[in-house]
């Protein structure tokens, strides 16, 4: 079985759980914690990945620093993926996890490059047109990209909104373009 097949089972058994137990904010805190920690520590990830060091050390390690940070569903979520030898999926799983998550509550992430910091009132007109364009309630994730001239670029899965001046200016030379074509 696919990795990509055997990740997406364990995160729906997780969600499933944490659903049924009634502490779905708790397990996607810890699980954020756990893929922050992946992504920032190399060493935690290698370890983990490295099928030479023995389980019950990885266990001991992820131990030493999530056992009082997590809540135990979530450290026994740790622990069973230790004991069936897939820990070396902990990155993927945790990542699609907060994913299906967000699908669960009907949140979608996207993702806003704009030149400068927008305002709270461009913030929240913002997630106004997105949500009643996308009909789920929107968490952004922003980004300072020196490249876009004015407004805003977002991207939400696999479509693009682009609202930057670069853009609406490429738009008006189609336009002028096409006309002076026709025109002649």
């Amino acid at each position: 079985m696919s990795e990509q097949k055997v990740s997406i089972r364990y995160c729906n058994s997780l969600l499933e759980t944490a659903i049924e137990k009634n502490i779905l904010d708790a397990v996607y805190k810890d699980i954020g914690l756990i893929s922050e920690s992946l992504e920032s520590s190399r060493e935690l990830s290698m370890m983990l990945i490295n099928p030479v060091i023995k389980s019950n050390i990885k266990l001991s390690v992820l131990e030493s620093i999530f056992k009082n940070k997590i809540h135990s569903e979530s450290f026994n979520f740790l622990n069973f993926l230790i004991l069936k030898g897939r820990e070396n999926l902990l990155s993927i799983i945790s990542k699609k996890f907060l994913e299906l998550r967000d699908d669960y509550l009907g949140i979608v992430s996207v993702k806003v490059s704009s030149a400068v910091n927008l305002d709270n009132s461009q913030i929240k007109n913002l997630q106004e047109k997105f949500e009643k364009l996308l009909q789920k309630k929107v968490k952004f994730i922003f980004k300072i990209d020196t490249s876009v001239l004015g407004g805003f670029i977002a991207e939400v899965n696999d479509t693009v909104y682009d609202a930057s001046l670069k853009h609406q200016l490429e738009l008006l030379k189609k336009k002028f373009l096409s006309s002076s074509v026709s025109a002649n």
